[in-house]
């Protein structure tokens, strides 16, 4: 045995001319990804707080847990908008949806608005669109609440694969084949739906079998789950697990979030039996913060809630997931948004044609490996229908219409319990003139929701929030 080396060696040496340098760099580099699979897990309506990494001490997380501990949690991670469908509109385009009308969350078609544009609008490409030209399988399991005309269905806007429902929300135990609302029919082109078990399960399930049948293809998976979403409707057997905590509501929101909790445990096995975990940039993110007081979540130690721009409304739970490339364990402390993630699947995926300054958003990647310099003093801007914020460094100025502005320094003050505009008079005046510029440059909304929810939202600014977690019993 010890003399076969030096033969190995004579016999390569001799027939080396016949060898190509590419055939050379293609043994060396054999342990190199041929590409990466891409997997954009989204719960809706989850509280900031109510997730063990976060700081749950009421609600376990195992699965979730373990994500975030394996990969790069973000300590500062926001959505671009305070409710569901603009937020997505921001995160599948990569652009602040508001600098192109999608300020307003979707429902019905307003007195004076076109049907024909209640919906993502035709002039934006989706991350689908983008990763279509790079070979990839699109596939998107669950909530879309982009537009139901059929030219803002799914399957028009990049994807290839869909399953699940074009509305906001959805009943977790029944579709009804003639239903509106929350109990319409659920779709497929690539399937017949089967009757819902329970909704979280079905799309865990769904989005496993979709691995599995693209394990040889680079692919994009949109996993859109209802979770914790309202209806208030969870399974008797997670019933049980959180039977100690005597608030009804509560004890449903927790039930519900740990059976999100499995099924994202789920299909993260699915990606290692399957061989890609490695491999696989796993994404997890909330929509938008939660809505306190129809689900009973907890955005601790965050104040507000879905549907305003306090921290509790865009403040989110935020995780990427990439073994094979990002740093395991690493808490990021700069400010990081919900667009970034358009630009850095796209980079990811090898695209090189796509102007990346046409994105609101940034490669994330070379600032969690150290490539670059950290993100560090980023500026954000916000509007949502009543509400506009801007942030800049510490500092957060919130502008609603029936009182003067708000400042925050969220580095002394994270909960903004401490308005400081009339003691800091001069960074007052700057970043309102800063903010007002950037509104007035902005399109008008293409559509409108009921004006009704402008009150509410309103009146959300007044609520008494706890910022800290709920005792445990």
């Amino acid at each position: 045995m010890k003399n076969l080396f030096p033969l190995c060696l004579i016999v390569f040496l001799a027939f080396r001319p016949l060898i190509s340098s590419a055939t050379i760099n293609s043994v060396l580099n054999q342990n190199e990804p041929t590409h990466y699979n891409l997997v954009l897990i989204v719960a809706d309506d989850l509280g900031y707080g109510d997730l063990g990494f976060t700081g749950s001490t009421q609600i376990k997380t195992p699965h979730i847990d373990k994500l975030a501990a394996s990969g790069v949690t973000f300590t500062q991670g926001y959505v671009s908008s305070a409710v569901c469908s603009p937020s997505r509109a921001g995160f599948i385009t990569g652009i602040n949806q508001v600098e192109f009308g999608h300020d307003n969350n979707l429902g019905g078609v307003e007195p004076g608005f076109d049907p024909e544009y209640n919906g993502l609008p035709l002039t934006q490409q989706t991350i689908a669109d983008h990763l279509n030209k790079l070979g990839y399988v699109n596939g998107l399991i669950g909530k879309w609440h982009l537009g139901k005309e059929p030219q803002f269905h799914p399957l028009k806007r990049g994807f290839d694969e869909f399953w699940g429902y074009t509305g906001g929300g959805h009943d977790y135990f029944e579709a009804l084949p003639n239903g509106t609302g929350y109990k319409e029919p659920l779709e497929s082109n690539f399937k017949t739906p089967a009757p819902i078990t329970y909704i979280t399960d079905d799309v865990g399930n769904e989005s496993v079998d979709f691995i599995t049948r693209h394990k040889d293809d680079p692919f994009f998976l949109f996993a859109a789950f209802n979770a914790p979403h309202t209806p208030m409707q969870a399974l008797e057997e997670d019933l049980v697990l959180y039977q100690n905590i005597a608030d009804k509501k509560r004890r449903t929101y927790a039930a519900m979030v740990h059976r999100l909790d499995l099924n994202v445990g789920k299909i993260m096995q699915s990606l290692e039996d399957q061989g890609l975990k490695e491999n696989t940039l796993v994404v997890f993110i909330s929509d938008n913060g939660g809505p306190t007081d129809s689900n009973a979540s907890n955005n601790a130690p965050y104040r507000g809630q879905k549907g305003i721009l306090l921290e509790g409304g865009i403040h989110v739970p935020f995780v990427m997931n990439l073994p094979s490339l990002l740093p395991k364990g690493l808490t990021y402390d700069e400010q990081v948004t919900s667009l970034d993630i358009v630009p850095t699947f796209l980079a990811l995926a090898g695209d090189t044609e796509t102007p990346m300054d046409m994105f609101t958003g940034v490669d994330l990647i070379p600032h969690l490996t150290e490539k670059t310099a950290p993100l560090a003093n980023r500026e954000m801007t916000w509007k949502f229908t009543i509400s506009r914020a801007i942030r800049e460094g510490d500092w957060k100025l919130v502008s609603i219409p029936d009182r003067l502005p708000l400042l925050y320094n969220l580095a002394e003050d994270p909960s903004e319990e401490n308005d400081l505009a009339l003691k800091n008079i001069d960074k007052t005046s700057y970043l309102l003139k800063k903010l007002g510029i950037w509104d007035v440059n902005l399109p008008h909304p293409v559509f409108l929701e009921g004006a009704v929810w402008k009150k509410r939202q309103l009146g959300l600014y007044d609520h008494n929030y706890q910022v800290t977690q709920p005792e445990v019993k």
